[in-house]
């Protein structure tokens, strides 16, 4: 979306600050009925904090007109997953209450489904909204693979940095930022880390059955990434018989991964 017109701070700060204020309440409500500790306070309160000041300043450099019903339901998911961090951080001086962390982290991942269902429905899709989704999954894959390395391994926290990895190789290599087509082995995928990574954490099946589904996550997200990036090698500018981008109404300059994450 080509943003045109003039920023009001004021139509956007009450979305933003009241996103930061329940984030603190849920991790108030925590404490009282799950004993959260201080660890896992003082990261759930940098998470609100960090959310908040990343979010304001995107919004004023690059967004006009209302926060829209979409972003407002990000923005619940980015609470439930400041949650989930919370929790995580504090289950390395003591147990987590794996039944609150899994209640969180699940109902984030449903809604991953309706935030982008709601921008379509309102017309109110954007590159922005679809950037901060994106973040949002990526951070919470992140904190389930620190939460399910603990039992199984540091070789998990490979799903969570694979995505983090990429945009940095991207910085090196530019032709990694180029378009991708839609797929739905993509989205597919990338939907069943979550899945495996929650159902592995919440402890329901035996270890060895656990560490076989993220192994297997984790193959296929390998074999995702390593198709798309072969995909974009052929199709890389200057490339002879490179394959054309997909057209567009207007130009997306994200990351080619990050675009595929956010599903457009």
């Amino acid at each position: 979306m080509a943003v045109q017109g003039h920023y009001d701070t004021r139509a956007l700060g009450p979305d933003t600050t009241a996103g930061m204020g329940v984030q603190l309440l849920v991790l108030e409500v925590l404490c009282r009925v799950v004993g959260l500790g201080t660890a896992g306070w003082l990261t759930g309160s940098a998470f609100a904090v960090v959310t908040w000041a990343v979010l304001t300043l995107a919004l004023r450099r690059s967004w006009s007109g209302p926060f829209g019903p979409a972003n407002r339901v990000t923005l619940a998911r980015a609470i439930l997953v400041g949650g989930v961090t919370a929790l995580v951080a504090d289950s390395f001086d003591r147990r987590a209450p794996v039944a609150v962390l899994t209640a969180l982290a699940t109902v984030a991942l449903i809604l991953d489904a309706v935030d982008g269902q709601v921008a379509r429905r309102t017309d109110t899709a954007t590159r922005l909204g679809a950037r901060f989704d994106m973040e949002v999954d990526a951070f919470l894959i992140l904190v389930l693979c620190v939460y399910v390395a603990m039992p199984l391994g540091v070789w998990v926290l490979a799903i969570g940095l694979m995505r983090y990895a990429f945009v940095a190789a991207s910085w090196a290599w530019p032709w990694l930022r180029g378009e991708l087509p839609p797929s739905m082995a993509r989205k597919t995928v990338a939907a069943l880390q979550g899945i495996v990574l929650v159902v592995a954490g919440a402890g329901i099946v035996p270890r060895e059955v656990a560490g076989a589904a993220v192994a297997g996550a984790l193959a296929l997200l390998v074999w995702s990434f390593g198709r798309d990036v072969r995909w974009l090698w052929r199709a890389r500018p200057g490339t002879r018989g490179a394959t054309p981008t997909c057209p567009r109404a207007v130009p997306d300059r994200r990351p080619a991964r990050e675009r595929a994450a956010a599903g457009s």
